[in-house]
């Protein structure tokens, strides 16, 4: 009796430590875990100081570099002849005088079109990567944006080697971001160890694909940014770069995202963005 007494205790026991592991790690595994706190946030121009001048151009990306941004982001686009340009979108309707594809116009047609006057200030032509560079040379850090061009692996050659004849790369002045896994796996062939930037399109984030690719910095629209999204990136001892689709609620976005600690932010507000940073 004694010896079967004894028994149940030490059963009962072993089942309640059992029990009580299994809740332990049940909270703990469930429980978010607390931000990772980003002490110097990254802010970006993104197409240059764009709430002041037409996006994109020498301006714009003059006004942000005086601002004291972190770095100015450069969307690019390639002509028909193989230069690059900034300019974020396929066509040029949006942005100036003309309409068209870039691919479909050569440089000195490009040169010939002027950006759309948006702020009653002086319009500008469309720059070349080249021309950005000569303005800034080492004193900027550029964050560029590759993407294929009609479906191809085209820019990263001509890009990598410009970047090199002006000692970017070695500077550490360079982030290279796309939506193009392709386009950053060409990147990284061509000059291993650049930093580079996964980005994924709005409510096109994919968080076990952000974990399991090898690239330290992963950009997302603010609306796919959540408390998860953060922290098992973070885990992962990777940075969270936001940009913002809706200018009406960028500001609300911006303050939310805050909150959740985020490494970097795409603002088409720079001065906001210096203020709820408390940036100087």
């Amino acid at each position: 009796m004694k010896e079967n007494h004894l028994s149940k205790k030490v059963i009962g026991f072993i089942l309640f430590i059992g029990i009580t592991n299994l809740l332990i790690y049940y909270v703990y595994s469930e429980r978010e875990v607390e931000p990772m706190v980003a002490d110097f946030p990254k802010i970006i121009a993104h197409r240059g100081a764009m709430d002041r001048f037409n996006e994109s151009t020498i301006s714009a990306y003059k006004i942000a570099a005086e601002d004291g941004v972190d770095a100015l982001e450069i969307d690019l686009r390639m002509t028909e002849d193989g230069t690059l340009i900034a300019m974020h979108d396929k066509t040029i309707d949006r942005t100036t005088n003309s309409t068209g594809e870039v691919s479909n116009y050569k440089l000195n047609e490009i040169k010939g079109i002027l950006t759309i006057d948006v702020f009653s200030n002086q319009v500008e032509e469309i720059p070349t990567l080249k021309e950005i560079l000569d303005t800034f040379r080492d004193s900027e850090h550029y964050y560029i944006e590759t993407r294929l061009v009609h479906d191809e692996l085209a820019m990263e050659e001509t890009l990598v080697q410009m970047l090199n004849e002006y000692d970017l790369i070695e500077k550490d002045l360079v982030t290279i971001q796309s939506f193009s896994q392709k386009s950053l796996e060409k990147i990284e062939e061509l000059v291993p160890g650049v930093q580079l930037t996964l980005l994924f399109g709005k409510e096109k984030f994919n968080l076990k694909q952000a974990i399991r690719e090898d690239y330290p910095f992963i950009g997302m629209e603010a609306s796919d940014v959540t408390t998860k999204n953060v922290n098992a990136l973070h885990r992962q001892g990777k940075e969270v770069h936001v940009f913002f689709n809706d200018l009406e609620t960028e500001r609300k976005e911006q303050e939310r995202v805050k909150l959740l600690n985020v490494d970097g932010y795409f603002t088409n507000d720079i001065q906001f963005t210096k203020e709820l940073l408390q940036v100087e």
